[in-house]
């Protein structure tokens, strides 16, 4: 894209919406989403950015939830790629960064295929800004030298994963959309090797002004789920960098 207010038609740009907070938004996504003829959102994109939206363009939301889809992923690939046979400038707008438990690569392959031209403009995924608003730093020199994100949910409904690499000490691991797998990913954790005190901890609607924090343990935090009633959006951090919380924490004391 150059830097102008006109957008190529009959093309796609595939964007990060951040994590939730409208101000975390880059320059590039927000100019645009002011000038897209179609945006094609999901349904972690916030609400101030949705209210960026302009009258002109299109809005079509095609959201997922746990088994609850507004449209299979094949009919939004195949949505993008109408859109743009019709001459439009698409935004396919994503919650968090579009590379990152997204799908995002699923879709450019079928955009590649299709002859659609496409850019991509990346976001702060959730893992970042969630974890700086609730004040764990994801890595430390004092308690984590390196940082996993995975996936609390497989493709085929399993949470088979390389438990051994994810209990080693000295990381963090961010678990997206985990909270319908807490108890497995708590007991695979201490099964293979973290101690059942390792801090834990949940941060559901990060960056947004509702935004909740619980702390537990791994040996806790399935009965701290299950007695706060928290819902999806979330995440789960796993690591002693939750210890901080209580000095760090600068956004839910504001």
């Amino acid at each position: 894209m150059n830097d102008n207010a006109t957008l190529s038609t009959g093309k796609v740009w595939l964007v990060g919406a951040g994590p939730g907070d409208a101000d975390l938004l880059t320059v590039k996504a927000a100019r645009l989403i002011a000038s897209a003829d179609a945006i094609v959102y999901d349904h972690l994109v916030g609400e101030g950015v949705r209210a960026l939206f302009p009258a002109h363009s299109r809005h079509i939301y095609v959201g997922k939830k746990a088994s609850r889809h507004t449209l299979k992923q094949e009919e939004i690939n195949q949505l993008l790629v109408e859109l743009a046979a019709e001459g439009l400038a698409v935004v396919r707008l994503k919650g968090g960064d579009p590379f990152i438990f997204g799908r995002g690569g699923e879709e450019l392959e079928i955009l590649q295929a299709s002859g659609v031209p496409f850019e991509v403009v990346p976001g702060v995924t959730a893992a970042a800004g969630c974890a700086a608003y609730a004040g764990f730093p994801l890595t430390h020199r004092e308690h984590a030298q390196s940082v996993t994100f995975v996936t609390g949910h497989l493709k085929d409904g399993s949470v088979n994963l390389d438990w051994p690499a994810l209990a080693r000490p000295g990381q963090t691991v961010v678990f997206y959309m985990g909270i319908g797998a807490a108890e497995q990913i708590c007991q695979q954790m201490i099964a293979h090797g973290l101690p059942s005190l390792t801090p834990a901890a949940v941060i559901r609607k990060g960056t947004l002004p509702e935004q909740q924090t619980l702390l537990a343990t791994l040996g806790t935090l399935p009965q701290r789920i299950a007695e706060s009633g928290i819902k999806p959006p979330a995440l789960i951090v796993v690591g002693s960098v939750v210890n901080l919380h209580d000095k760090l924490n600068w956004f839910e004391k504001s």
